[in-house]
């Protein structure tokens, strides 16, 4: 294999790895903790293992939507940005080996998400849940799951190398001014 396709084609086992984690987690949730109810709690309430569906996108948002509506906006759009990204991915040159692995666990968490968007008519499974003692008028922090984990870890670490390596080059010329 080359250079260049094993560069692109490595970073996407964690791609893969995200979704079999995240589906993974789903089923068991699915077997051990009814809908809609608390499945365990560990430090009090501080941290629960919940099973509820998001119908809408992050914090509920536009879950009081048509479900056709919401299949457009929550399914077919996010299938059309992830197989941008993906097309970028693979024909850009710019990306580092690190923000490539970045992609790929971006990526991991959306297909995470839509295979709940397509096969669960309920909407999206969450079960990671934690208090949040009223911060930014939360008693509890939304719940989310591996997919929204990866996705946002992901998300600031691509951002924080991008905001590095633009700091790390010239403006004047665009030459970096520190190895990477």
């Amino acid at each position: 294999m080359n250079k260049w396709l094993r560069e692109r084609l490595v970073p996407l086992s964690l791609t893969s790895a995200v979704i079999i984690a995240d589906q993974l987690t789903k089923w068991i949730i699915t077997i051990t903790v009814r809908p809609w109810s608390v499945g365990a709690s560990f430090f009090g309430d501080f941290f629960r293992i919940v099973r509820v569906y998001n119908p809408g996108i992050a914090f509920s948002i536009g879950g009081s939507l048509s479900q056709d509506l919401r299949s457009i906006l929550f399914g077919l759009l996010p299938l059309i940005v992830l197989a941008i990204v993906v097309a970028v991915y693979f024909r850009s040159d710019d990306l580092s080996r690190f923000q490539r692995w970045c992609v790929a666990g971006i990526v991991g968490g959306g297909i995470g998400n839509l295979i709940d968007r397509f096969f669960r008519p309920e909407g999206v499974l969450d079960f990671l849940d934690f208090k949040f003692y009223g911060l930014f008028g939360f008693e509890r922090w939304p719940t989310f799951n591996v997919a929204d984990s990866s996705v946002v870890i992901s998300g600031a670490l691509l951002l924080f190398s991008i905001l590095i390596t633009f700091k790390n080059t010239n403006p004047k010329n665009g030459e970096v001014t520190q190895d990477e």
